[in-house]
């Protein structure tokens, strides 16, 4: 008798702790106009008449947090996610809320931050073997963005943008904070067309070390992630 009243409150609790929670979907989404890139696959169209083809898209997200207005409702833990085009679930990040939990905006950091850093290769999405680890000294490849265009004048007409650094002045890690609508799906949008918009390939197609120019492009970057809200 006390075991089967043991059990039913087991069960009681699981299903209220159930019912108390939902799953919020987060899917980042690179874009080229309104398409959602394949690589190695199509050619995307510059507005000079040229065109681009994408090989890699990796980058870190990390310390996801959502807002009601300015104040933060929830942090994720642990909140480091390696995002890479080429594996689709790798895209999508499910986290567990409250069911009574309200906000409007989300905020994350592009990139990985300076303690992390400085607290030397970790397992996970962290694993050097993930490809995203210079080294000690530099640190996590924040972002991996390759492909070819007849733009650059490189070996095989290739561009690969290796974006990283975490040491002042050459932090090239962004915060981007932007606002939602909707409570159980959001899409965050990459538009690369405006990244390669404002960059001129023909002299600008290869960055594979922290530095100044890193850090540009990391904030050039930052300005082409934004909410789907329509």
């Amino acid at each position: 008798m006390r075991l089967s009243i043991l059990v039913l409150i087991c069960c009681t609790s699981i299903n209220v702790t159930a019912q108390d929670t939902r799953n919020l979907q987060v899917q980042f989404s690179p874009h080229f106009g309104s398409e959602n890139i394949s690589l190695d696959e199509a050619y995307y169209h510059l507005p000079g008449g040229d065109s681009v083809l994408f090989e890699t898209f990796k980058c870190y997200l990390s310390k996801l947090i959502l807002y009601m207005d300015d104040v933060p409702v929830y942090a994720e833990k642990n909140s480091y996610h390696l995002l890479n085009a080429a594996e689709p679930t790798s895209m999508s990040i499910s986290i567990k809320l409250n069911k009574s939990l309200k906000f409007n905006r989300i905020g994350f950091n592009f990139g990985i931050d300076s303690i992390t850093n400085t607290s030397g290769a970790m397992g996970g999405d962290l694993d050097p073997t993930r490809g995203m680890y210079w080294a000690w000294q530099s640190g996590y490849i924040n972002l991996k963005l390759e492909g070819k265009s007849n733009l650059c004048h490189t070996r095989g007409r290739e561009f690969s943008f290796h974006l990283g650094g975490y040491k002042a002045p050459y932090l090239a890690m962004q915060t981007i904070k932007t606002d939602v609508k909707d409570q159980d799906n959001i899409t965050i949008l990459v538009q690369l067309d405006q990244f390669l918009n404002a960059t001129d390939l023909a002299k600008q197609n290869s960055v594979m070390i922290p530095g100044a120019e890193a850090v540009e492009l990391s904030k050039r970057m930052a300005a082409c992630i934004q909410t789907k809200n329509d």
